[in-house]
């Protein structure tokens, strides 16, 4: 079994991580892609919204694609996890033959300060999803353009810029 893991804060979810999950299953030889919501980035101090609600709108938005499963393991932990812990508890879960990670191209920069990263870098093969630009790397990339961000989204709300499923829970949440 060959599994790609695409987590993130998902603050909220948006049409760029629908880009990703996309193109992840069409570009990707994966029997499953694992979308795991973090309770906390460890590169964050706080979220806008709950941990429980952002796994709710991921779960509607992408929970009943196929191939697609969205893990609420990190949620569950009710603390930041580093990718390598999710890594490992994938691994005991679904023993796959090889793991794909999917990174933002904003994280190449600090890659090499992630928790336990040369064993990371041992069990995974990471995946670059390109927020817009071209990321000079060596590394496979997903071949698409993302401009959007989650916090530039929560600072001007734009509905068409939300998945389908989640518009009206995401207005309604964000809207005073």
């Amino acid at each position: 079994m060959k599994i790609a893991i695409f987590g993130g804060s998902f603050d909220p979810p948006h049409l760029g991580h629908e880009a990703i999950i996309t193109t992840a299953l069409h570009t990707l030889d994966i029997d499953l892609l694992a979308v795991v919501p973090t309770w906390l980035s460890p590169f964050k101090t706080t979220v806008s919204t709950p941990a429980s609600l952002r796994l709710a709108w991921v779960k509607k938005a992408w929970g009943g694609i196929a191939k697609v499963s969205v893990l609420d393991y990190e949620v569950r932990q009710e603390r930041a996890v580093a990718s390598i812990e999710t890594v490992q508890y994938l691994q005991g879960l679904y023993h796959p033959s090889h793991i794909y990670l999917i990174i933002g191209e904003d994280n190449l920069r600090t890659l090499h300060q992630w928790t336990a990263y040369k064993e990371l870098r041992n069990r995974v093969e990471f995946v670059v999803a390109s927020r817009g630009g071209k990321s000079e790397t060596s590394l496979k990339k997903l071949p698409i353009n993302v401009t959007i961000s989650s916090s530039k989204l929560r600072e001007h709300l734009d509905a068409s810029m939300l998945p389908k499923p989640i518009v009206m829970d995401i207005l309604d949440y964000y809207t005073p």
